[in-house]
């Protein structure tokens, strides 16, 4: 196995990811909330058990880890076990939409036959909007234990984020490292309006939060999160291999055993520093966990994670993949061009507001919503180019129209959350139909 313990190795493991652009990706990660009808509670981790016993009848195959199952794989698929008991798709890496949303909808046809039967609901925000912390049951999954010890030490709602957030992410391939550079700027430039399009978690312990994404709150709270400065400028792989480098270490493995590792950076790891797993180096698999525990709004792997998106129903479950394919895949160039103007100030300043003020947050004199609606047509044109075809005929674009609606009506899914729930404060309310 390679080691890694040059600045040079990490530069090397991103060029690894370069592809052609006829072979671009799209792998969409979506994570849901779980609960028991019986007593509206988050289910626990019996439950979780029956739950992927019956899905391995559809031929999921168990992840074991001490024995214990923490997970399912299918062709290319994982369902993944999160700390309060959220499960989380990562799918297969898929040619287009099309393909993507009928991959999502497959699994929610076999999520509905065993969720019915066991009696557990399923809820699709960004934030619970039942459960207190305290009320939230664990899992034996092992790098859990030494997160919720440590976790709270570089972030105040760092719990929050682990037990009670849900989100959409996207991963996106780069054809150079120039490729790169521009939609690492872009993804970054734009996540004040990923933040207020997306927005879905507006009820929190059944009331309303006062934010439109409660979940964005937490996160910008959260222990290795944020939206860095850094990722402003001209980012290319050597200055994210240096960030990475200087980036604390959040676990190490060690015999199958998980060791905290907040004494130190990736550097100390890289000069065998680290007394307590026998000085050894960092293998690919180490820097691979390591790229994978910085909770930064994107980050790079050996492609783009976009990781700014509260969960939505699954009739828009499409929508914020589609979005950033027409804008990154199909019209980078426009977009990219648009973005370049803006000031990486403003762009913090608007992160910052966009959970509690969503479109009403002002970004280079003009509102989310104007942006949100100028970048849909900017995607738009990008689907339309792009040009994949169902068997209807029909292209991407088709993805876009919940959307659209929402800029139209100016009405996110928080805002739709807040008026269902408002009527009557029904718990089934919040629950997926």
């Amino acid at each position: 196995m390679t080691t890694v313990n040059t600045k040079e190795h990490i530069i090397e493991y991103f060029k690894s990811g370069i592809k052609n652009s006829s072979n671009f990706k799209i792998g969409i990660e979506h994570e849901k909330f779980l609960f028991d009808l019986k007593n509206n509670k988050r289910v626990d981790y019996n439950k979780i058990k029956l739950m992927f016993d019956a899905l391995i009848e559809f031929g999921w195959k168990p992840t074991l880890e001490t024995g214990n199952i923490i997970g399912l794989n299918k062709y290319g698929k994982n369902i993944t076990l999160e700390p309060g008991n959220q499960i989380e798709l990562s799918g297969d890496k898929l040619n287009n939409i099309h393909d993507a949303c009928a991959e999502s909808y497959d699994y929610l046809f076999e999520l509905q036959q065993v969720t019915k039967k066991l009696n557990i609901k399923i809820v699709s925000a960004g934030f619970d909007p039942i459960s207190k912390l305290n009320e939230i049951p664990n899992n034996p999954k092992k790098r859990y234990e030494v997160m919720t010890k440590d976790m709270p030490l570089g972030g105040e709602l760092s719990l929050d984020m682990m037990y009670r957030t849900c989100g959409t992410q996207l991963n996106i391939d780069y054809n150079s490292e120039e490729d790169f550079i521009k939609k690492f700027k872009v993804v970054n430039s734009i996540v004040p309006i990923s933040i207020a399009l997306f927005a879905n978690s507006s009820i929190v312990e059944k009331k309303n939060s006062g934010y439109l994404s409660y979940r964005s709150k937490v996160w910008q709270n959260t222990s290795r999160g944020g939206l860095p400065l850094l990722f402003f400028d001209n980012l290319n792989f050597e200055k994210y291999a240096e960030f990475t480098i200087n980036f604390p270490i959040l676990f190490l493995e060690s015999n199958k055993k998980y060791i905290s590792g907040k004494k130190y950076i990736f550097k100390d790891f890289m000069d065998g520093k680290i007394d307590e797993i026998g000085n050894r180096l960092p293998s690919e698999n180490d820097l691979a966990t390591h790229l994978s525990t910085i909770f930064t709004e994107n980050r790079l792997k050996k492609y783009i994670e976009l990781r700014s998106m509260d969960t939505c129903g699954w009739d828009c479950l499409c929508s914020g993949p589609a979005f950033n394919v027409g804008m990154l895949y199909g019209n980078l160039d426009e977009v990219y061009e648009l973005i370049s103007k803006w000031d990486k100030d403003k762009i913090i300043n608007a992160y910052l507001e966009a959970p509690k003020k969503g479109f009403n947050t002002q970004l280079m004199g003009k509102d989310l919503l104007y942006w949100s609606s100028l970048l849909l047509e900017l995607s738009n044109k990008g689907l339309v180019k792009r040009d994949v075809l169902n068997k209807s005929s029909k292209n991407e674009s088709i993805f876009l129209s919940h959307l659209q609606t929402i800029v139209k009506d100016k009405i996110t899914n928080a805002d739709h959350m807040i008026n269902k729930f408002s009527e009557n404060g029904d718990l089934q309310a919040l629950y997926d139909k």
